[in-house]
Formats: C-alpha cells, structure tokens, sequence
C-alpha cells in the first residue's frame, strides 16, 4: 500500500512546514497525474491514522487527479486525452503522445489563524 508512505510524506511536510507557522494545519491541496494509481479514499484513511495525536489530527485532505494530457503529431496541440474518443480534439487525427503524467505535489496548507 503505497498511499501508507504517500501519507507518511505529506504529513512530514506538512509538520515541517507548521513549525514555522503561527496556526494550526487545517486543509492541504495536493495534486497527483492519473497513472499515479493513488486511490484518494485509501490516502486520506492513512492519513487520518497516522495525523492522531499530532497538530495534523483532523486536517482536510483535498486531492485532485490531473488528467492525462496528449500532444497531436499532426498539428501540435495539447489536449486532454479521453480513452473513449482518443483522437486531437482540435484536428481529430489519431496520431498522438502521451505526455508525462503529473507529479504528486502538494500545492497548499491552510492553517487556522489563532
């Protein structure tokens, strides 16, 4: 279970980054690509287990899968690639890359204002 050490991760940057703020960690975005195979119920479950008993206890994971995106070989547009219509969504043309997936990151930590 990969999400266990994905949540280790996060909840150590999040505590390393509470230490220099003066509020409460409340709610973290964090972004991942679609081929990450991160399933979102199983990060948040670890996360939860994990936060007991440190400032991050009842922190709001919010997590968005980024979609997969593709380059067209014909006219260079960057599209959103759908599995039941994979063709350029300006030219139609079937001829494509896959471009690389997004990274995991996290993008923000709310912290309550005391």
């Amino acid at each position: 279970m990969h999400e266990a050490a994905i949540a280790q991760s996060l909840l150590d940057a999040i505590l390393t980054e509470a230490q220099s703020q003066p509020g409460k960690p409340v709610a973290a975005k964090i972004s991942c690509g679609a081929f990450s195979a991160l399933n979102n119920e199983v990060l948040c479950f670890a996360f939860e287990a994990i936060s007991k008993g440190t400032p991050c206890e009842g922190l709001k994971l919010d997590i968005e899968q980024k979609p997969i995106q593709a380059k067209c070989k014909k006219c260079g547009e960057t599209f959103v690639f759908d599995l039941h219509r994979p063709v350029c969504t300006k030219c139609q043309c079937e001829e494509f890359e896959l471009l690389p997936d997004a990274p995991l990151l996290l993008n923000e930590i709310e912290f309550d204002e005391k």
